[in-house]
């Protein structure tokens, strides 16, 4: 039975990834300092509590679990909290990924799937954006996403580790069968701050920028389902596992929909109004974020399964109402 290694498995994303791997029936170890994760989101696997800075503990547990793979999820992930507080983001996305690949080469484990985002293009000058797009990111977090992605293109090229680079879109929705879903501490994200307004817990939706070079004004995001997202990773690691080069690879759906159509489409699902108030630009959004899928579904056979907004948010409001 192929170990796999997950790190922020108790997140979001990366506890979708986990339900999806124990359900594939993979051997799978979790490591997750809980400091925006939650136990209940863990479904399968062996959780190790700890922090990526505290290597010694990271190599023992790489030693006891003897992983064939990692998936690394573990970071902070806040746009806006990015431009106030960087150095928060190069210590924990930057430094604690470099402790991580240290422990993994003593361990000799180098095969490494990273969580990587859309955000290392910056402001694109195509769209869709392909994978050879110019990395140009206009804000610390984006920066570390693209540091990160040299610093495993240089570890490649030294023969030391074999990686995919999953850049993604705007993840969203929750697990179709209900089990876990979005548990973010900050919501930030757009599908969510609307479901919350949906419900009453906020009073009104803010629209960040109304004058964006776009057709009604707001920004142009590339939405994906969260579990067609766990399939790209799974399908991404047995790419690896059966020797595939290393790369950077998009996951998104290539359309996108502007924050008006998503705010239109949340009360549209769940049958409810509420007051949308229209502000300024927050620091460090770029108008307009589209993918070109073309890579993923080619190198790996990858086909979106629920390629569907209103799904999304479907799955993402019942988790909210449950919840």
């Amino acid at each position: 039975m192929l170990k796999v290694l997950v790190t922020g498995g108790a997140g979001y994303i990366g506890s979708h990834v986990v339900k999806l791997l124990g359900e594939r029936g993979y051997q799978v170890g979790i490591i997750d300092n809980l400091s925006s994760g939650s136990l209940k989101q863990v479904l399968y696997g062996k959780l190790w509590v700890l922090d990526l800075k505290e290597r010694e503990k990271v190599l023992s547990v790489l030693k006891e679990f003897k992983p064939e793979v990692l998936l690394h999820f573990a970071g902070s992930i806040v746009v806006e909290e990015s431009v106030k507080d960087p150095l928060k983001y190069y210590e924990n996305n930057v430094g604690n990924t470099i402790e991580l690949l240290c422990a993994m080469k003593e361990a000799k484990i180098n095969n490494f799937i990273f969580s990587s985002s859309a955000a290392v293009y910056g402001i694109p000058e195509i769209i869709p954006v392909p994978e050879t797009a110019e990395l140009r990111p206009i804000n610390p977090y984006g920066q570390t996403k693209a540091m990160i992605e040299k610093i495993l293109e240089d570890l490649a090229q030294a023969g030391e580790i074999n990686y995919i680079s999953l850049r993604y879109f705007n993840v969203a929705g929750a697990d179709r069968e209900g089990k876990i879903g979005p548990n973010y501490r900050q919501v930030t994200h757009l599908i969510l701050r609307a479901l919350k307004a949906a419900k009453g817990e906020l009073p009104f939706l803010e629209i960040y920028g109304t004058d964006y070079p776009t057709s009604d004004g707001t920004c142009i995001r590339d939405y994906i389902y969260v579990m067609d997202l766990a399939e790209a990773h799974l399908l991404a690691m047995e790419y690896l596992l059966d020797g595939g080069k290393s790369m950077a690879l998009n996951c998104g759906y290539g359309r996108g929909f502007s924050v008006r159509e998503v705010i239109e489409e949340v009360k549209r699902v769940t049958k409810r109004d509420f007051k949308v108030v229209e502000g300024r630009r927050r620091p460090g959004d770029p108008p307009i974020l589209i993918a070109d899928n073309t890579k993923i579904k080619e190198i790996l056979n990858w086909r979106p399964t629920y390629d569907s907004l209103e799904y999304m948010i479907k799955t993402a409001w019942e988790w909210e109402i449950k919840n």
